[in-house]
């Protein structure tokens, strides 16, 4: 894990909040809820990697 999965986390965080910042102020508050879904689920699939990473490196150490 490195700087670029934080800074790739950062990212989506930045463009979902200013889509959804847009989108509130023109009047659409379901897209804006959607968009702000759709970040999360990214930023969540990108973090399902390291996790499954995690879990083998502590198998690998601990012998299960």
């Amino acid at each position: 894990m490195g700087i670029s999965l934080i800074l790739k986390i950062a990212g989506i965080g930045i463009i979902a909040s200013v889509a959804c910042q847009i989108l509130q102020k023109s009047g659409r508050d379901e897209q804006a809820t959607f968009v702000t879904v759709a970040g999360v689920v990214v930023v969540m699939l990108l973090l399902a990697g390291e996790i499954s990473g995690l879990f083998s490196t502590l198998r690998s150490v601990f012998g299960l």
